[in-house]
């Protein structure tokens, strides 16, 4: 059951129910957690792609060493939010976010020569660049591959020499190290505390051939969150890094930080029974929560009982069942749950999917079938 602060707030919602609540006090421990289990002179970015409610983005600027940005909307919001420290980063970069990034003062992660030229085209003063790497081997295991396979992400390594001197010849150009993101949602945390060591020494024995100062090191994210099951990403094993000296040790997670600070909650409209099967039609779906439907798996819901039923006609019911949760969308794809075991569930009632602060609204498609929106509820 979601603590009572979500409860209550649920409580308090239009009715039908369709409502993502947004906890800052989770975002702030889990922002403390991470910083607690990383060495101490390492730095955490928020990854606002995760998730990027103004309140979101906000409270975690404040808990973290700053954000991590992929577009100009972003970068608007990063500043918004007042971060201290912001880095740009995203494989298709227009000049105009690109001469946002020079204004804000970010720190740019290149994905290309091409984008060096752009760059420095845009620049009218220094600006800070790490190269981003898909290494031959700096690749993880997780639900998103990002590098150590062909990807559209990053500078193949073979090509580094090359743009590390395009870098120097460039105008404006400061070239401070590697941004090394591999992969999304990695559940082992000791192959994460691996592949982090191996990216240090790389990027040093790196920066030393190619004559780099190196002063940044950019891991990415990454850190996964089970869904379905019990599996956590242990964070122990990352205490033991250590950077070399002079070296900025960066994180950028996302999921990880906001996943747990949110819930997905939608009003049971209508309960049926089809060839066998019970269903739970929901005043919400998969436009609003896509997560489900995008990786195939059934995201598990507790049931919030709503005592009240203010209409003269009986009210549906069911007891000691399997429920498949399912949207209100034209189409049999909007499955949000399927032969998850109910002991009773009413019309009325409302489904709570939690660990739904991450890669949930945002990557939604909103405007299929023109539904309201669900509020936003910050707690």
């Amino acid at each position: 059951m979601p603590p009572d602060r979500v409860r209550a707030a649920l409580t308090g919602a239009v009715r039908p129910v369709c409502a993502y609540v947004y906890d800052r006090e989770v975002l702030r421990s889990r922002a403390a957690t991470l910083k607690a289990a990383l060495p101490s002179s390492a730095e955490v970015l928020y990854a606002v792609k995760a998730n990027g409610h103004p309140d979101v983005v906000a409270t975690l600027a404040a808990a973290t060493d700053g954000l991590e940005v992929a577009s100009g909307g972003e970068l608007a919001l990063a500043r918004a939010a007042g971060a201290r420290r912001i880095a740009f980063g995203g494989p298709a970069k227009t000049d105009a976010s690109l001469r946002a990034a020079v204004a804000a003062g970010a720190l740019v992660h290149v994905e290309s020569a091409l984008e060096l030229h752009r760059l420095s085209a845009a620049a009218d003063v220094e600006v800070s660049v790490a190269l981003r790497v898909n290494r031959r081997d700096g690749g993880l295991p997780g639900s998103h591959q990002m590098a150590g396979a062909p990807t559209p992400f990053g500078i193949d390594e073979a090509q580094l020499p090359g743009v590390v001197a395009l870098a120097r010849a460039l105008p404006h150009i400061r070239l401070v190290g590697f941004h090394l993101h591999a992969v999304s949602n990695n559940l082992d945390g000791a192959l994460h505390a691996a592949f982090v060591a191996s990216s240090l020494r790389w990027s040093a024995a790196t920066a030393s051939a190619l004559g780099i100062a190196l002063e940044y090191v950019n891991v990415g994210g990454g850190f996964g969150v089970d869904y379905t099951g019990t599996a956590t990403f242990d964070t122990a094993p990352l205490a033991g890094l250590v950077p070399p000296d002079g070296v900025r040790l960066v994180f950028e997670p996302g999921r990880w930080l906001a996943a747990d600070a949110g819930w997905y909650a939608a009003e049971v409209l209508d309960l049926k029974h089809t060839h066998g099967r019970w269903f739970a039609v929901l005043r919400g779906g998969t436009h609003h929560f896509r997560l489900p439907a995008a990786w195939g798996y059934s995201h598990p819901f507790t049931v919030l009982p709503v005592p009240d039923w203010p209409h003269p006609y009986p009210r549906p019911c069911v007891q000691d069942a399997e429920v498949d949760a399912v949207g209100e969308l034209c189409t049999p794809r909007d499955v949000l749950t399927r032969g998850q075991r109910v002991d009773r569930l009413r019309v009325g009632d409302i489904l709570v999917f939690g660990r739904a602060g991450a890669y949930g609204w945002d990557i939604s498609h909103h405007e299929f079938l023109r539904h309201p929106h669900p509020q936003i509820l910050v707690v």
